[in-house]
């Protein structure tokens, strides 16, 4: 069985680390050298304030890689989900959509962010002494804006095509390539931050060619003429699945919005101006996300592990491997913390110094900037690969309160409330104070869960052997049933497959889906069929299909695999959908009324009549959620069935039987 053989329930734990951690480390790494390294050259071909422009325009490429990262993310999970549905047309429009929303948007972006400039380097933050580099430089990034935007969405959908290296390749060549031009353009030929801009388009150019070329490679799908076709409908459904992406995004536009102002704002009431801060402040927060890159890469690397262990019910080696993740996080933010604290003027060294009368204020801005903004940056050992921890396990909710805590929860409240009380000082104090806050709040959720690490299972059991065999149908059937909880739908299931006398499954799939993938029944009972509405608002740290995605994936395999073999009744799960295309599929939806439905779950289920209504609702909205997200529909829209019923008009057993009568008449089946 699956779970006797998958790897990752039982190869050596630093192995599996090894394997999965160490690419995701180097991608996060060229990334993050693509932001760093024109800070580095300009600093010492241009001076501070060619960086403090670089800072300021900054944020306008981290606002375009949002609609890159949520368009990619979003066709590759949708070319993943569509090809587990063997529909591979549809796949292949979800990716099209994709390249084409990649196209419009990055134009519309680059003509609005060229006309605009001037006004977005204001919102950003510029100040007067940093206008003239930012033009300069800005103005050539916007025009590269489109082979940076439709280079990272092919890039994200190649991954999912299978080509993991390949889009790693693009990414490294792009990257060496721009170390590689930026000094030839600013040493040799002298072009400053207009050369340093333009080695950077070009690198982009090179990947965004490398990546088109691969689309006549495409493994899983194929393209043609008829597939281009813009469908409002389904790029909606595409962004939506990269919307993760999209909102981590822009909480760094967020941030570095609220920084590059503040910092500009009381800067000027201090000695060091506004130019310094923003320039200095910009190196601190690019130089401390190698660290976070490190480490990101060290806890996404280790999502499968946990994700599938934890499903195995092989705790042990969940918290092996945590422990793992997280030993490894505080040994390099503690080297980090090391490297900030006693060599702060050779850090900032790196990217030049200033001259004159500055160069004094400029190296004393930037020790007290790494000494104290990032003097807890230990903690970020610990607080980061927690929130991974909690997406790879499926509680969505504390991954994404985790996720966006220390930005914005805690870290734009304190730049106001700091920088307003202590000025400049105060504003560098926000940093370990959004670092500390997030570091409780971690611990505290880490240290009840792994307290709730043991073993269990659900008593679901297997109904097909109490459901009669004796098929009064003469053709193959399949009935599904979608049902508000606490409506009855389930009972009335199991009676119209005993009035026909055909096969009922519900639990079933689970103690299939344990047996074939190695998962508890437990973890699938706590994850299938159900979505909250912070699901999707999970980082974007681990690009691919979530829990949930992979579980749906399966299932719908397992569904298609009953409805070709046997006549059946099978109970949610999107099974309406799922054999859409199948002939002989009744799909019913049964409801009923609110104080009925509270009435069935103090009767059955031994509820208070408060928490009863708060079940109802709650079990709904995570069913809703579930079907629109991977339907595309409205989970209680009529037009979905082919009948609708309310439960509490005839009672649960004529309501069964007037199903039955329904079928007879629509489907001519009954003998």
């Amino acid at each position: 069985m699956e779970k006797e053989e998958n790897i990752l329930g039982y190869e050596k734990i630093s192995k599996l680390m090894l394997k999965f951690s160490v690419p995701c480390v180097i991608s996060l790494l060229v990334n993050s050298l693509y932001n760093i390294v024109d800070q580095v050259f300009i600093g010492r071909g241009v001076g501070y304030l060619g960086n403090g422009a670089t800072n300021v325009v900054f944020p306008i490429s981290i606002l375009a890689m949002a609609f890159a990262f949520m368009i990619g993310d979003g066709a590759s999970a949708y070319l993943s989900l569509k090809l587990g549905e063997n529909k591979k047309e549809e796949a292949c429009k979800g990716v099209t959509n994709g390249i084409i929303m990649a196209i419009v948007v990055s134009l519309v972006l680059c003509l609005g962010s060229f006309v605009f400039l001037p006004q977005l380097l204001n919102l950003f933050g510029c100040t007067d002494g940093l206008r003239e580099y930012a033009l300069e430089y800005g103005h050539v990034i916007v025009l590269g804006l489109p082979f940076m935007i439709i280079g990272s969405t092919l890039n994200s959908i190649i991954r999912a095509d299978g080509s993991p290296k390949y889009a790693m390749t693009s990414m490294v060549t792009g990257a060496i390539l721009n170390i590689i031009l930026d000094p030839i353009f600013i040493f040799v030929y002298h072009k400053g931050v207009w050369g340093a801009a333009t080695a950077t388009v070009i690198s982009q150019i090179v990947t965004f060619v490398m990546n088109v070329l691969y689309i006549r490679k495409f493994k899983t799908i194929e393209f043609n003429k008829t597939n281009f076709k813009f469908e409002l409908k389904r790029s909606i459904k595409v962004a939506s699945l990269g919307i993760s992406s999209f909102i981590t995004q822009m909480s760094f536009v967020c941030v570095m919005t609220v920084q590059n102002n503040l910092f500009s704002k009381y800067g000027a009431m201090s000695k060091f101006g506004s130019d310094i801060p923003i320039t200095v402040f910009g190196i601190v927060m690019k130089t401390s996300q190698i660290l976070n890159s490190i480490i990101i890469g060290i806890a996404a690397g280790s999502q499968p592990i946990l994700g599938y262990n934890y499903g195995a019910g092989k705790f042990d080696r969940v918290k092996k491997t945590l422990k793992t993740v997280l030993g490894l996080g505080v040994v390099v933010s503690t080297f980090a913390f090391i490297l900030f604290q006693t060599i702060p003027d050779k850090l900032i060294n790196i990217f030049g110094s200033a001259e004159g009368e500055t160069a004094e204020i400029y190296i004393e801005f930037a020790c007290l900037s790494f000494k104290t903004y990032l003097v807890l940056c230990i903690c970020n050992g610990i607080q980061i690969p927690s929130g991974i921890f909690f997406q790879a396990i499926g509680k969505s909710t504390k991954s994404a309160i985790l996720s966006l805590s220390r930005q914005i929860l805690f870290l734009i409240p304190a730049f106001f409330i700091l920088g307003s009380s202590f000025g400049i000082k105060g504003l560098l104090h926000a940093g370990p104070v959004a670092d500390g806050l997030a570091f409780i709040v971690s611990c505290i959720l880490l240290t009840i869960e792994v307290k709730h690490l043991k073993k269990s299972s659900i008593n679901s059991q297997s109904l097909v052997d109490d459901t009669s065999t004796e098929n009064k149908l003469n053709k193959n059937v399949v009935i599904t049933i979608s049902r508000e909880y606490g409506s009855g739908g389930r009972y009335i299931g199991r009676l119209i497959a005993d009035i026909l006398g055909i096969k009922f499954y519900d639990k079933d799939f689970i103690v299939k889906l344990a047996k074939e993938t190695g998962l508890s029944e437990e973890y699938i009972e706590s994850n299938e069929q159900k979505r909250n509405s912070l699901a999707s608002l999970n980082n974007g740290y681990y690009f691919g299909l979530d829990n949930r995605d992979d579980l749906f994936l399966k299932e719908s395999e397992l569904i298609k695999e009953v409805a070709n073999k046997e006549s059946c009744v099978i109970i949610g799960r999107c099974a309406d959908f799922i054999l859409k295309d199948k002939e002989n599929v009744v799909k019913i939806f049964i409801y009923s009324d609110m104080e009925n439905k509270i009435n069935r779950a103090i009767e059955f289920y031994g509820m208070d009549k408060e928490k009863a209504k708060k079940e109802i609702k709650q079990i709904d909205k995570l069913r809703s959620n579930h079907y629109k997200y991977y339907t595309g529909n409205d989970w209680n829209k009529s037009s979905n069935y082919d009948i609708c019923i309310n439960s509490d008009t005839l009672g649960v057993e004529k309501s069964a039987q007037l199903i039955c009568d329904f079928i007879k008449e629509k489907e001519e089946i009954l003998v």
